[in-house]
């Protein structure tokens, strides 16, 4: 073999790399906060006595759960300019993350509460808290720490997810690590660099959802 390698020529660019790494955090968190809120509103429709809107809800799961999101996004930034609605490549790569974590924390939000015994809610009744409180401390609590650890797995494969995004150019890691390779034709050592940066990402984020997994429920584990 007789390649030979030239890291330099990454390191000369390494600011642009550390822009793309924030705007690739940046747009995760944007969609774990948003896609929250979607995915504990499917999870209410999911168990809601209203057909309509369990309907409504697993048809959405199911839809986004079984096609591509390579597919999901070209719909949204390719697909909608022909019926007037035209994105920007970071709202449409915004809105198609929140879309697909949407239903998977749907499904992982509505098993948490389901698994919820329901002496615990008629204990809450009986103590006289109102319909606020029972959702919030008796069923919303618990059922968090018991889906934290699916979340948490669900949140590390949305970054490695976000990094499709870059196929419409939108700003994160990958679509300026593109751009890096196509100036300096130094594919290998970009691409590798990246890579490590991805599995730095995870690692560290892993580490960092269980500290905080130990911060949040430390007062459960004394009870």
């Amino acid at each position: 073999m007789d390649y030979v390698f030239q890291f330099g020529a990454v390191w000369k660019d390494v600011d642009l790399l550390l822009l793309g790494a924030w705007l690739t955090v940046k747009l995760s968190f944007l969609t774990l906060a948003i896609g929250l809120v979607v995915g504990t509103a499917g999870a209410l429709f999911r168990i809601s006595r209203h057909r309509l809107l369990r309907g409504v809800a697993r048809s959405y799961v199911e839809a986004i759960r079984n096609t591509p999101f390579l597919i999901q996004l070209l719909l949204l930034y390719l697909g909608l300019p022909a019926i007037g609605v035209r994105l920007a490549p970071e709202q449409a790569a915004l809105l198609a993350l929140v879309v697909n974590f949407g239903a998977y924390a749907t499904e992982i939000i509505r098993a948490g509460i389901e698994a919820i015994p329901k002496g615990q809610l008629e204990a809450g009744r009986s103590l006289g808290l109102s319909a606020s409180q029972i959702f919030f401390l008796v069923v919303m609590k618990p059922a968090l720490r018991i889906v934290y650890p699916a979340l948490s797995s669900q949140f590390i494969l949305l970054v490695l997810t976000s990094s499709v995004v870059s196929v419409i150019s939108a700003e994160e890691l990958t679509a300026v690590a593109d751009r890096i390779a196509s100036r300096n034709f130094r594919t290998f050592e970009v691409y590798f660099i990246v890579t490590l940066m991805y599995l730095a990402f995870s690692i560290f984020f892993e580490l960092a959802s269980l500290a905080l997994q130990k911060l949040l429920f430390r007062w459960q584990e004394r009870t």
